[in-house]
């Protein structure tokens, strides 16, 4: 999501897309079984192909990989299966030579226990480094049974805190018990995260995506939480590390780096809901981060109290998500796209992030072309690799890859309309078609998906849709097959059709 409440500030960022890799599963140059740089360097003319304008590159920072490179051990040197410092620089000036921007992850929330700051402020209550992390002395009951500073849960189950015996304290940890968070109340914790900002920014990176960048302000009151779910005595701590009181202060101190370097970002920020927070955070004159990724519309299948429990959900609701982003902050969207989008990957889990990084299938040869035939790969390759791979789909004029191809380009072709258009939902209380249009001064278009398994007949007339001018992309058939169709004041959709149409 990104504002645009002013239509005169136009970015580059704003007109782009971006294309996400994961570095394990990308491609393997060495035969080591694991995704490397040099590896995407070697396909970085496919990507270009596709439309792509940015290159997001997951973490590939020196790390234990206990969750696979989200737990940093230094910022300033590349995990050796992935490559070097120096290849990174290689990737970037491909990168830049073929038209596109590099943007890496950028995680400091927390790093890896196993960096050498936390290995320093674990070592004695008095260590320079002891005020990096968030350290806190246990809580004691009235039978002297010891417990957690508080009752937050960790992302990864059990409690956020871990004790430990060398200090007789707590460290807190959001996520894994190896990934303790940086406590960023101390100033020289902000002046190391910029040094490593300009640092990689001084090596034409040209942005980053922030990884929980929300969760680096937290109370300093560390309370408890009411408990809502009684079945365990761990509780979503979010209301109290969730854009905290200071996180608006730091993160305008990161853009005025940013700034200097006409950088683009891109933040993370679970748990939001108040379209003012967002709107503090990426409002143009703040000067704080370019955009965020907000995950309502992800989290609508959610159960009361777990991800992995299934929740019901309407169109309508999704809808709804939509409208209110879209009518409170004037947002426009940009693409961000994964490398499965572009091979239709089959049996993919949603519920599981390893399944959506299982390896590239490049073509139909042995391990789908991701390494060598004799090479066991770091994760399986889907069995379907002999149908399904990249190869094939770049022959297919009909495949998702070249149905992607004509979608970015589209964007392209119409930029002022698709990046600076106007949005606006029609036909809302629709349970079986998702509709909305996207006007540019004379310019409209309108985006219809048929969201069922069903035919469904349309009622253009009575959403105030008079004529279609053109079929701009129909996912069923070309544009000009397609613009047949469009005669009278009702639309005949077949299941899940979708298309753009100049009106």
């Amino acid at each position: 999501m990104s504002p645009s409440a002013n239509p005169n500030h136009r970015a580059w960022w704003k007109e782009c897309s971006v294309y996400q890799i994961w570095p394990a599963s990308y491609k393997d140059s060495n035969d080591d079984g694991i995704g490397d740089i040099p590896g995407i360097i070697s396909q970085l003319d496919y990507i270009k192909n596709i439309g792509v304008d940015i290159v997001w590159l997951c973490p590939s920072y020196k790390s234990p990989q206990v969750d696979m490179g989200y737990d940093i051990a230094d910022y300033y040197s590349i995990a050796d299966e992935y490559g070097t410092v120096a290849d990174v620089e290689k990737l970037i000036q491909g990168c830049h030579q073929r038209g596109m921007k590099l943007l890496m992850d950028l995680v400091v929330n927390h790093t890896s226990d196993q960096h050498e700051w936390f290995k320093q402020s674990r070592s004695s209550k008095d260590n320079e480094y002891r005020k990096w992390y968030i350290w806190k002395p246990a809580k004691y009951d009235e039978q002297g049974n010891r417990h957690p500073p508080n009752n937050w849960v960790s992302h990864f189950q059990g409690s956020a805190w871990k004790y430990d015996e060398l200090t007789d304290e707590y460290y807190l940890h959001l996520y894994a018990t190896e990934q303790p968070d940086l406590n960023w109340e101390h100033p020289p914790v902000r002046k190391a995260v910029h040094d490593i900002i300009r640092f990689w920014l001084d090596k034409g990176c040209d942005g980053f995506r922030m990884d929980v960048i929300n969760f680096i302000s937290k109370d300093q009151g560390f309370p408890d939480i009411p408990v809502k779910d009684p079945r365990t005595p761990w509780q979503w701590g979010d209301r109290y590390y969730a854009n905290g009181p200071r996180l608006h202060e730091y993160l305008q101190e990161i853009g005025k780096i940013l700034k200097e370097y006409d950088a683009f970002s891109v933040g993370e920020m679970p748990f939001v809901k108040d379209e003012k927070e967002v709107l503090r955070a990426v409002q143009f004159d703040r000067n704080e981060i370019n955009m965020i990724f907000n995950f309502e519309h992800v989290d609508i299948d959610h159960g009361e109290f777990d991800k992995f429990e299934p929740g019901s959900w309407k169109l309508t609701d999704l809808k709804d998500f939509f409208q209110r982003w879209q009518t409170f902050i004037l947002i426009k969207n940009k693409h961000f796209d994964t490398k499965a989008q572009q091979t239709a990957l089959q049996e993919y889990r949603k519920k599981s992030r390893d399944n959506a990084r299982t390896p590239v299938q490049w073509s139909d040869a042995p391990n789908g072309g991701f390494t060598g035939p004799n090479v066991r790969p770091w994760m399986s390759v889907n069995d379907d690799y002999v149908r399904v791979n990249a190869a094939a789909a770049v022959k297919d004029p009909n495949s998702i890859y070249h149905f992607w191809a004509s979608v970015l380009n589209l964007r392209k072709k119409h930029l002022d309309l698709f990046v600076y258009g106007d949005w606006k939902i029609v036909d809302a209380p629709s349970q079986e078609v998702f509709a909305y249009t996207r006007q540019y001064e004379d310019q409209k278009a309108l985006i219809l998906c048929n969201w069922t398994d069903k035919n469904v007949t349309w009622d253009a007339l009575s959403n105030g849709i008079c004529a279609v001018k053109s079929v701009l992309l129909n996912n069923y058939e070309r544009s000009a097959e397609a613009s047949k169709r469009f005669s009278g004041g009702k639309y005949a959709l077949r299941p899940y059709e979708a298309f753009v149409l100049l009106v």
